[in-house]
């Protein structure tokens, strides 16, 4: 499944269905990333994964990758959902900062609140180009920050060339 074909999902499927293709994603298969949630109007999304012995590290922790393949692409889902078809939104780029091992399950919430979504879209449209940060946090079953993830996110709106 192609990074296209998920943000043509993302404007056409209902988060019920959106969250069942996902979930059947490759790259989330094989590091054992679920989606556990999606609101109705894609401003929130749950996602979890629990320890296997495919996802382990060398020390027998959860691996980087699906601490930070959990992570991705949601915030550019929600916004290419809620700002619709006459916006350009990308991940610009992200870092990890890798505080505690990860065991167990381990969790990660995205939310957008209408005003920022409004925001951005504001800021979009007066400028050429928004790019911004946006944080979420990895935490543990304890609800422990395991591992905390900045993402740069990249919004415009669409020229009549796009």
């Amino acid at each position: 499944m192609s990074t296209h074909f998920l943000r043509r999902l993302a404007n056409k499927l209902s988060p019920r269905h959106f969250r069942f293709a996902i979930n059947l994603w490759p790259p989330f298969i094989g590091t054992g990333v679920k989606v556990k949630d999606i609101s109705d109007d894609f401003r929130h999304i749950e996602t979890f994964a629990k320890l296997h012995w495919y996802n382990k590290n060398f020390v027998g922790t959860h691996f980087g990758g699906t601490l930070f393949a959990m992570t991705d692409a949601f915030y550019m889902i929600m916004l290419i959902y809620n700002l619709g078809k006459n916006y350009i939104v990308w991940d610009k780029s992200a870092t990890i900062h890798f505080k505690k091992p990860g065991k167990g399950t381990v969790f990660a919430t995205f939310d957008f609140t209408e005003e920022e979504i409004e925001n951005i879209r504001h800021h979009a449209d007066k400028q050429e180009k928004y790019i911004f940060e946006k944080s979420v946090d990895v935490l543990d079953e304890n609800k422990i920050v395991i591992a905390s993830v900045t993402k740069t996110i990249y919004v415009r709106r669409k020229s009549q060339n796009d």
